[in-house]
């Protein structure tokens, strides 16, 4: 976390000359904030663990020099949520649902009907680095039957190894 402009330009020229090993390892980290341009797509592994497919739209917008006119350009990402994230956005995230995502970028080998070898990159948001949370009003992340109890909620993916190992009930003396 940068504290000041002078610590940012410190870690960047670190990070972009080489001076620091995780500059050497690479950084493989997505964060989008942006909308779902249709309902999410859920499927199912052969050993149960869900998987979900969202498309979120993220825009930018600025005024033409030559013409005045409000501008805008829109990218689609295609997103790839798996475990308990995958259950949860399944369950509440809708078409037009606000959502803040951070994950890494993945190309993945297919094959077509044809036998033709395709290749599609999506953003996979899973493991220790995977979070989720909703943004926006409740009418977009709900349905109709089940609601959040927090107009803003934020899920990170954990595996069960650390579910079953954080024990917060302690006796701490401070």
């Amino acid at each position: 976390m940068c504290y000041s402009d002078f610590n940012c330009i410190q870690i960047e020229y670190r990070y972009l000359n080489g001076d620091d090993k995780m500059a050497s390892r690479g950084v493989n980290k997505v964060i989008l904030i942006g909308h779902l341009g249709k309902d999410p797509e859920t499927r199912y592994m052969p050993n149960g663990a869900a998987v979900v497919s969202i498309a979120i739209a993220t825009s930018e917008f600025w005024r033409d020099k030559t013409t005045g006119e409000q501008r805008e350009k829109t990218e689609w990402h295609r997103v790839a949520l798996f475990g308990k994230l995958a259950e949860v956005g399944g369950e509440y995230l809708r078409k037009g649902s606000q959502v803040y995502i951070e994950g890494q970028l993945k190309t993945r080998k297919w094959q077509d009907q044809n036998g033709q070898d395709r290749y599609t990159t999506e953003v996979v948001v899973q493991g220790f680095n995977g979070v989720m949370q909703f943004l926006g009003s409740r009418t977009h992340t709900q349905s109709t039957d089940k609601k959040p109890s927090d107009s803003q909620q934020s899920f990170h993916s954990k595996s069960q190894d650390d579910e079953e190992s954080v024990d917060f009930d302690d006796d701490i003396p401070f």
